[in-house]
């Protein structure tokens, strides 16, 4: 049985890739705000907003993000298209004592896009940038009503090491927030005896 050009292409899986953005486009900020509200419509996203926001805050608030130097903006585009992010925190340059350490924030994924790895691989190229940088530690956090990104950290290595009970509130109701890290390289090289 010979399959249509249709058949074959319907099969294939979308183009997933990761960028640093350094400056956000007129179509990349549609993209990445027409996937916030859909993240956040969709049950939060990793963002403290239960309603999607007017547009013109959404873009003050990524044309913010772009202006932090310790704020690095990563976005998945599932063919060419925005349907996610994570921001990339690098510790203040006076927190010497955590100098060490990065923090990840409002981590999501469209949901038109869950479950086709955007997720992962934006996960994977954060710790690849923290590695690159000199970061032994990453760390994040996330409601406890999220548990896909909580499977999903959890399967790759994130340990969770405390819970917040009064993390969030939404629609009058507490929501407990769950903490996780993750060590990706030794944070001290022992001396051979």
């Amino acid at each position: 049985m010979k399959m249509s050009n249709s058949q074959m292409l319907s099969g294939l899986l979308p183009h997933i890739s990761i960028e640093i953005l350094d400056t956000l486009s007129t179509a990349d900020m549609c993209d990445l705000c027409d996937a916030t509200d859909a993240a956040i419509d969709a049950g939060g996203g990793g963002f403290g907003w239960v309603t999607p926001p007017e547009r013109s805050v959404l873009e003050r608030y990524w044309k913010g993000v772009m202006t932090v130097p310790e704020r690095h903006l990563l976005v998945a585009r599932m063919d060419s298209m925005i349907c996610g992010a994570v921001q990339f925190i690098e510790p203040s340059r006076n927190n010497e004592s955590q100098s060490f350490s990065t923090t990840l924030l409002a981590c999501f994924i469209a949901p038109w896009a869950r479950g086709r790895g955007a997720g992962r691989k934006l996960m994977k190229t954060s710790e690849k940038l923290a590695l690159e940088m000199g970061y032994k530690v990453i760390q994040l956090d996330v409601r406890e009503t999220q548990k896909t990104a909580i499977h999903l950290y959890e399967s790759m290595g994130y340990k969770c090491w405390g819970i917040n009970p009064t993390y969030a509130l939404i629609d009058k109701q507490i929501i407990a927030g769950r903490f996780f890290t993750k060590i990706i390289s030794p944070l001290v090289a022992l001396k051979k005896v």
